[in-house]
Formats: structure tokens, sequence, C-alpha cells
């Protein structure tokens, strides 16, 4: 009998490492996951156009607007929604100017357009709510503003549905609402 509870016992300190292991991971993905505002609320000007088709404001045609413009002076901090790992950072002729793109892991990646200024480098790994650059107006922009993108599994997803983490009930909804109802884009 001895020998049984010896054996029962190191069963159950296998299924403890187990379900550590486990909780470790769990907490590593809900990390991975974008769940903030990359500009914060104090600083928020507006949500000047949401995720959705809209007539460009330079090409004046109808296209898919694959992100969130955040209106915010230059200069206003822009911070990391989740956990992951720098894939680019700085100039780039595709319309974003300064910006930064993150691999959050577990299919999620993040793109922050129109910097004034990138903090960020290439490689850097970056935790949740950590400045990686500033507002500002550079590439295809017709204002200081944070274009902001979401990317699940290769598919630009609307960011709007990322922000649990800093927002009430009743901010999420005022969000929501202005996202809907802007479509005046900065890009």
């Amino acid at each position: 009998q001895l020998n049984n509870l010896s054996v029962r016992s190191a069963f159950q300190d296998k299924s403890y490492v187990e379900v550590g292991t486990m909780v470790k991971n769990k907490e590593k993905l809900l990390r991975a996951i974008p769940a903030i505002q990359p500009v914060s609320n104090k600083n928020l000007n507006r949500i000047a156009s949401g995720y959705g088709y809209r007539i460009d404001p330079l090409y004046k045609d109808y296209r898919l607007h694959a992100g969130l413009d955040f209106t915010a002076p230059s200069g206003t901090p822009i911070y990391a929604t989740a956990d992951g790992v720098v894939q680019a950072a700085g100039f780039n002729s595709d319309g974003y100017g300064n910006k930064v793109v993150i691999n959050h892991g577990y299919g999620y990646q993040t793109l922050y357009g129109h910097m004034v200024r990138v903090k960020a480098k290439v490689g850097q790994t970056v935790k949740r709510g950590e400045v990686i650059g500033y507002i500002g107006s550079t590439g295809k922009s017709t204002g200081p503003h944070c274009h902001y993108e979401v990317i699940k599994r290769g598919a630009k997803v609307d960011p709007v549905y990322y922000f649990y983490n800093d927002l009430t009930p009743a901010q999420f909804d005022r969000i929501l609402k202005a996202a809907a109802a802007n479509k005046q884009s900065l890009d």
C-alpha cells in the first residue's frame, strides 16, 4: 500500500507541473492578444476613421480602410497593445511612413503608422503598454494620427474589438459608435 501511495503521489506531482505549465502558457497567450488602445484616452482627440470601406482622402476612390485612425497632438506616445517582438521599425514607402510592426505570436500582429518618431527597434521584445513611438503625420497622411491595424493569421481585422483591458463598458460603447460614425480618414 505504501508503494501505491508513492505512485499516486508521483502522478499527482506530475499533474501539478502540467497544470502549472498550462497556466503559464495561457498567461503568455493572453499577453500576446492586443487588448489596449495604442493611444491613451487622456491624449486622444477622437477616432477620425474606423475600419471599413470609405472614400480615400487622397485617391478619392472607395476602398477599405483596414484600421483605426487615432488623432492626437504630434509627439503623443503610442503604446504596444500586446507583448511581442518588433518585426519592422522605421520609414517605409508603403504609405504608412514611419511605422512599427509587432509580431505577438499565436497568429497576431499589429501595425502602427505615420509616426513622427519611432522608438522601437527591430528584434526588440516589447511589453503591452510600452512606448514604441510617437504620433505624427508621415507617409500618406493628412494630419497627425496613429493608424492602427490588427492582423490575425494574415488577415486584417477590425481593431475595435480588441480594446477590453483599459476601457469601461461605457467607454467601449463610445469608441464603437465613434469608429462606426467617423469616416473622415487621415490616410
